[in-house]
């Protein structure tokens, strides 16, 4: 239980401060992110599409996952299985809208869909730069866009350490111009090798309805 609500926690302090800044372009035509404190950081150019690698493989939901479950804020689903998986409404925070736990283990999953459309690789920048304000040495250890049941969705692999606990953060992330979804997985660090499978299986269930 105490894994379960720090990593929560940093998981909200990442993904909720996500949508709480401005897109914007200067007079020089520079592109900025404008923060709720009043400041601003430069959207750097070089982060673009190229820089990040493409995996060739094709992605698709299991077999075993036959129950889809839809967000009612984005026009998304997710499959799946039932037998494996636990899921309620979120009741800790606005930006949820689903949490899931793996029923024989210590994996945890949660879902957050917003109207808003983000682009994905400045959705990755302001993650990783706020995540690093609870957990310093946050770092991003893969990312990749993958086709997942037909969809190009950004997979980032991101671990740190925050109240001494090394963890892991394992997700998906899909924009269009209804939205965006973060669909991520959590657990210590050490865990990872061993729901390696569960992640993916659930993590391939993301289907656009």
């Amino acid at each position: 239980m105490l894994l379960r609500i720090v990593l929560t926690s940093l998981l909200l302090w990442v993904v909720v401060l996500c949508f709480a800044q401005t897109k914007a372009v200067t007079e020089n035509g520079d592109e900025v992110v404008l923060y709720d404190d009043g400041t601003w950081k430069s959207i750097d150019s070089s982060t673009s599409e190229e820089f990040i690698k493409t995996n060739p493989a094709t992605f698709t939901k299991g077999k075993r996952s036959s129950f889809l479950l839809k967000s009612s804020k984005f026009n998304v689903g997710f499959w799946i299985d039932p037998k494996k998986w636990k899921f309620e409404k979120a009741s800790k925070n606005d930006a949820a809208e689903f949490e899931l736990h793996l029923k024989d283990g210590d994996l945890y999953g949660m879902i957050i869909a917003e109207k808003m459309q983000i682009p994905l690789e400045t959705l990755k920048n302001i993650a990783i730069d706020n995540g690093r304000i609870a957990a310093p040495d946050l770092s991003i250890q893969n990312e990749e866009y993958r086709t997942v049941n037909g969809l190009k969705v950004l997979h980032l692999q991101m671990a740190g350490t925050m109240q001494g606990i090394r963890f892991f953060y394992y997700g998906y992330y899909f924009s269009n111009p209804s939205g965006t979804v973060q669909f991520v997985t959590y657990s210590a660090q050490n865990l990872l090798p061993t729901y390696q499978t569960e992640i993916e299986e659930l993590l391939n269930g993301l289907v656009e309805l």
